[in-house]
C-alpha cells in the first residue's frame, strides 16, 4: 500500500510543483533527520539541500568552505556575545566578513534564494525560521530517545560505544540548540515552532516520508 502511495506522491508533487513547497526538517542528532530528507525529496522530486547550501554560500560570496563547516550550525561563543552585547568591544568582528552573523546572513540569503526558484527540502540552518511567512512552508521536527539514537550512531559507525555515542549527541545537540535559540530567538525542538514532531525510534524511514508526504498532500487543501 505505501508503494502506491510513494508512486503516486511523485505524480502528484510533479502537476503542484508551482505550488513551492518548502519542506524543511529540523532534527537531533542521530535521529535519521537526513536520511527522512533525502528519501522525501526522492519521493517528492524536489532538489535536496543540507550541506550543500555551505558550497553554495562559499561560490556565491568566497568564502573558505573550511571556514563555513567548521561554523555550520554553531553559534558564537557565549563570552564573545557577552562582550558584544554588554560592552561593545567586537563590533568590528561582529560585521566582519568572517563573524557567525555575517555567515549566518549569507547563508540566509542562499536559502531565500533557493527557495524562490523552486519546491525543495531543506536540513536545518534555521530554514523554518528564514521561510516562515512563505505560504508552501511545511516545518518538521525529528526526535528520538537518546539511547535510540546511540544505539543508530553504532550501527552507522559514528561511535564505537554507548558511552562515545552518548557524549557525540549531548555536543551535537547542544550545538543546534544554541544556534538555533541565539539566531532565531526561538526554543529548539519545541513543538509549537513546528507543523509536525515524529519520534523517529516509533517509525520506519519509510514510513516518515509518507506521513510527511501525506501531510504535505493534506496542505494544498488548507486556505
Amino acid at each position: 500500500m505505501f508503494y502506491f502511495y510513494r508512486i503516486f506522491s511523485k505524480i502528484l508533487c510533479k502537476v503542484d510543483n508551482s505550488d513551492k513547497k518548502i519542506i524543511v526538517i529540523g532534527r537531533q542528532y542521530g535521529g535519521t533527520g537526513r536520511k527522512t530528507g533525502r528519501a522525501l525529496a526522492e519521493t517528492l522530486g524536489l532538489p535536496y539541500f543540507d550541506k550543500e547550501i555551505i558550497n553554495k554560500v562559499s561560490a556565491s560570496y568566497g568564502y573558505d568552505p573550511d571556514i563555513l563547516h567548521r561554523a555550520d550550525e554553531k553559534k558564537p561563543s557565549p563570552f564573545r556575545s557577552m562582550l558584544l552585547g554588554k560592552y561593545g568591544v567586537m563590533d568590528m568582528y561582529a560585521t566582519s566578513p568572517l563573524s557567525r552573523e555575517s555567515l549566518y546572513e549569507a547563508q540566509t540569503n542562499v536559502i531565500r534564494q533557493i527557495c524562490n526558484e523552486n519546491g525543495c527540502v531543506i536540513v536545518g540552518r534555521t530554514a523554518d525560521y528564514i521561510m516562515r511567512d512563505h505560504p508552501g512552508l511545511v516545518s518538521v521536527f525529528i526526535h528520538a530517545p537518546r539511547e535510540w539514537r546511540a544505539q543508530n550512531l553504532i550501527r552507522r559507525g559514528e561511535a564505537t560505544s554507548i558511552q562515545d555515542a552518548l557524549l557525540k549527541i549531548k555536543k551535537a545537540d547542544s550545538d543546534r540548540e544554541g544556534y538555533y535559540n541565539y539566531f532565531t530567538g526561538r526554543k529548539w525542538g519545541t513543538a509549537d515552532n513546528y507543523h509536525l514532531t515524529i519520534d523517529a525510534s516509533q517509525l520506519s524511514t519509510d514510513d516518515m516520508v509518507d506521513m510527511i508526504a501525506r501531510y504535505v498532500g493534506f496542505r494544498k487543501n488548507i486556505k
